[in-house]
């Protein structure tokens, strides 16, 4: 287990690709202590599931949230994974000032107010792993908000790279492709999904858990002189 005796803290970990990662964070041996908004039974069935590991119900929309999530993280804090999104598809025409502004603040903001916190109780050497999508380079109708939220995630990643350096932090994304979540399927119908496996280098959609695997390596020993990067996990839909 590379990761015995770490703290993690996961946002967004109650289910999907978030899920994953709490799951592979535990078998690796870590602590980890992860967010939800919503759904509430799903949270407390992965506590009964896998001991030691804590759950908070934070908005992550609302500034105040970060001291609800570090608060059990105590001042020992090893991993942070930057993982929940919101993506409420919008035409740019049909954007309102507060779609932009909920979008923008769980997105963007919420992550680097956690990094801004996380660098005051995380130990030298410690991971920080941020989860940002491939559309940032693949644009599609309905997902500015969603994708430039994103991009604005993956230039704080490369700053705070720069930053935290100097204590042997690392900092780095994490940039899915399709990965087969009730989330994406909510928002494609069958027929995109199957035109998307055939376009995929390796032939079918991702999995959480090959997510989860790659956070699990970058949150590792293995990964210290790798910061800065975005690890485009897709497959080879884009190559």
């Amino acid at each position: 287990m590379t990761l015995k005796g770490k703290t993690a803290l996961v946002t967004g970990g109650s289910r999907g690709i978030g899920r994953a990662i709490v799951r592979r964070l535990v078998d690796e041996g870590a602590r980890v202590v992860f967010g939800y908004v919503h759904d509430r039974e799903a949270a407390e069935a992965l506590t009964a599931e896998l001991a030691g590991v804590v759950a908070v119900r934070a908005d992550l929309a609302d500034p105040e949230s970060v001291d609800a999530l570090f608060g059990p993280v105590g001042d020992g804090l090893d991993i942070l994974v930057n993982n929940a999104a919101i993506n409420p598809p919008r035409l740019i025409g049909e954007v309102t000032a507060a779609d932009f502004d909920r979008v923008m603040a769980v997105n963007a903001r919420f992550p680097l107010l956690a990094m801004g916190r996380a660098a005051t109780v995380l130990r030298d050497g410690g991971r920080v792993i941020n989860i940002s999508t491939l559309n940032t380079v693949l644009p599609a109708p309905g997902i500015a908000l969603y994708a430039a939220s994103k991009a604005a995630l993956e230039q704080f990643t490369a700053v705070a790279a720069r930053e935290f350096g100097p204590r042997g932090i690392t900092v780095n994304t994490v940039s899915p492709g399709a990965t087969d979540t009730d989330l994406l399927h909510a928002a494609n119908p069958p027929e995109a999904l199957e035109q998307t496996r055939l376009l995929t280098a390796l032939g079918r959609l991702g999995e959480p858990a090959d997510i989860a695997a790659v956070v699990a390596f970058l949150a590792g020993p293995d990964s210290a002189w790798i910061t800065g990067q975005n690890l485009r996990v897709t497959g080879g839909l884009i190559v």
